[in-house]
């Protein structure tokens, strides 16, 4: 099996909102109620949203693909970083998704090494992300991925007001 990490480009933006939304789903929705995951899934992951980050210089989304099929996606942003992530020009992963299927069967280390060198292109020299600290899996694959805690947040689902680990790895 072979994963190809590619950049996301405008005509993707359907198939990007349709699987950025399910696998949101999927990762989520035991743990919160429907209300609040239809409220930010509502106000994140539409076509039209998903167009204007792709237009968006500051962002940049990439697809994970096995045989033409997307089975994961990242997204990074830069801009500001909280005040506990140190290091030079800090860029935000803000997304980091793979399919439920494709769990465990090769996709996450090179979508997480497609992430750090477009970081490093960018000129990036640390690399941060929110997780939620309820997320014991995830926490785990990005301490694998050499995060280390710098610091915390909050996170907005809908009604809800969660905490989130910041998490943090250089990317020298």
């Amino acid at each position: 099996m072979s994963v190809v990490v590619r950049a996301a480009q405008v005509p993707d933006a359907p198939l990007l909102a349709a699987f950025a939304e399910r696998t949101f789903r999927d990762t989520y929705a035991a743990e919160n109620t429907p209300g609040d995951l239809d409220r930010y899934v509502a106000e994140h992951f539409g076509v039209r949203r998903q167009e204007a980050e792709l237009r968006d210089e500051r962002m940049l989304t990439l697809l994970a693909e096995v045989d033409g099929q997307v089975v994961g996606y990242a997204q990074l942003a830069r801009g500001p970083a909280p005040a506990g992530v140190a290091g030079a020009a800090p860029v935000e992963l803000v997304r980091f998704y793979v399919d439920r299927p494709w769990h465990g069967r090769g996709v996450a280390a090179p979508l997480m090494d497609a992430v750090a060198a477009a970081g490093r292109s960018a000129g990036a020299g640390t690399l941060w992300l929110g997780v939620w600290e309820r997320n014991p899996r995830a926490i785990a694959f990005y301490r694998k991925c050499g995060f280390e805690e710098s610091g915390s947040q909050i996170f907005v689902m809908g009604a809800d007001h969660q905490h989130d680990l910041v998490l943090a790895r250089p990317l020298g």
